[in-house]
Order: structure tokens, then C-alpha cells, then sequence
């Protein structure tokens, strides 16, 4: 059971966190360590030549330069991703949000409350049918992962905050696009951080945790380009 609160009908945005980082002048983890990580396929020209790829998942590279703002490193920009959920923030970086914003990262038991909108026991927040009736629900990954998206369902990257229908409560895209992070530990006293929802990257034959229950860890200095987040608050 959770008590009352309000939730996000979708992930901050990089709109939004524009206007926060304007206010404060807050400088993200990944602007401050100088790197993040970013998809290979997402790579061009020197980046894709010189970054370094994570050992046993290689389709991730460490690319100096990547950041919130230029989420594919130098050379891109989010300038065309307004409305998109902002990436490259870190559990620290959600949380200095927050205090800005008068809201709170959510637990994870409120997510998945919101998360199903109001079904019970359901895989996704529709229902147990990944595409009923071949409607396309969320941002995954469609086709060969790590080698070749379809972007069946419209998108290679993230989609906007709003995209695919909303749950029963409200809320848009809360499993698939991004990784968001939660307000409580993986497990109980550890220093990881929970995250939720899965992301565009996400598929059955890799990470079908696109699944309302589903979840994964991160270290709260950690960022990608598929984390971001949604916040609450006390109702």
C-alpha cells in the first residue's frame, strides 16, 4: 500500500531542465566527470572512433564530451529534443532538481502504483499484450539488438515525453524510453539506486525490463543516455 501523492504524467524534459539548470546553474555529474555513456550505434566521425566501449556490453561507449546537453557528445545538441525526456542525469542530478523544484524523487512502490494505472497484476501498463491488436505502446527496441533497430515503433532514440498513449491514471511512456530513477536503494542499506521502466534500448532477446514490475540498479554518479526521470510529491 502507498499513501496519497502526486506523480508526473511524464518524464522531466529537457525543456524543463533547461529552465533549472538557468536558475541554479547546476553543473551535472557527466559535466563534471567530463564523460557519460552513449549508445555506439548513436556515434559519428571521431567519437565513434576514439571512445572506449564497456567491457561485456560493448554497444555502450564512454564518450568525452556527452552530456545533458550535447547527449551524443560534441557536435550534437538537444536543441531539437525540447520536448524530449532529458538524459545524462544522475541520481545526484535528479535529486538538486527536486530541491528546486519542490518535489521528490518517487519510491518505488508509488512508480509502480502509477505505473499500472490502476490494473492489477498486468505485465505493462495496458494490460499483458505488448502490441494489441499491432498497436505499437512504447519506445523499445525493434529488431536485432545490439546491430539494427526497425524503429518499428516510430523512434531510434528517445521520443518525446508524451508519445503512445497514456496509462489509466495519466501518466505517458512509464516503461520504454527511459530509465527513470527511483527515490530508494536496489536493496536495503546498499549504495546503488533503483531505476525503473526500462528504455528505448530495451529488448526481449537483451533487457525485457519494459515490464511494469521489472527493475535494475545504478550507482547515484551514474548517467546515459537512456536515464532520466519523474518526480512527486506529498499530496
Amino acid at each position: 500500500m502507498v499513501g496519497a501523492f502526486r506523480i508526473a504524467p511524464t518524464t522531466v524534459t529537457n525543456a524543463r531542465f533547461a529552465s533549472f539548470v538557468k536558475a541554479t546553474g547546476h553543473v551535472t555529474e557527466a559535466e563534471s566527470f567530463g564523460f557519460s555513456f552513449v549508445f555506439a550505434g548513436f556515434l559519428r566521425g571521431e567519437p565513434a572512433a576514439v571512445s572506449p566501449a564497456v567491457a561485456g556490453t560493448p554497444w555502450w561507449r564512454a564518450v568525452s564530451g556527452a552530456d545533458w546537453r550535447r547527449p551524443e557528445g560534441p557536435g550534437s545538441s538537444f536543441a531539437a529534443r525540447q520536448d524530449h525526456p532529458v538524459v545524462h542525469v544522475s541520481w545526484h542530478d535528479a535529486r538538486a532538481y527536486c530541491a528546486w523544484s519542490g518535489t521528490r524523487l518517487p519510491t518505488e512502490a508509488e512508480w509502480e502504483y502509477a505505473a499500472r494505472g490502476g490494473l492489477e497484476q498486468k505485465r505493462y501498463p495496458w494490460g499483458d499484450e505488448l502490441r494489441p491488436d499491432g498497436r505499437y505502446m512504447c519506445n523499445i527496441w525493434n529488431g536485432d539488438f545490439p546491430a539494427h533497430n526497425t524503429r518499428a515503433d516510430g523512434y531510434a532514440g528517445t521520443a518525446p515525453a508524451k508519445s503512445f498513449r497514456p496509462n489509466g491514471y495519466g501518466l505517458y511512456n512509464t516503461v520504454g524510453n527511459v530509465w527513470e530513477w527511483s527515490a530508494d536503494p536496489f536493496r536495503p542499506g546498499g549504495p546503488e539506486r533503483s531505476m525503473r521502466g526500462g528504455s528505448h534500448m530495451c529488448h526481449d532477446s537483451y533487457c525485457n525490463r519494459y515490464r511494469v514490475a521489472a527493475r535494475t540498479r545504478n550507482t547515484p554518479d551514474s548517467s546515459a543516455g537512456n536515464i532520466g526521470f519523474r518526480v512527486a510529491a506529498d499530496l
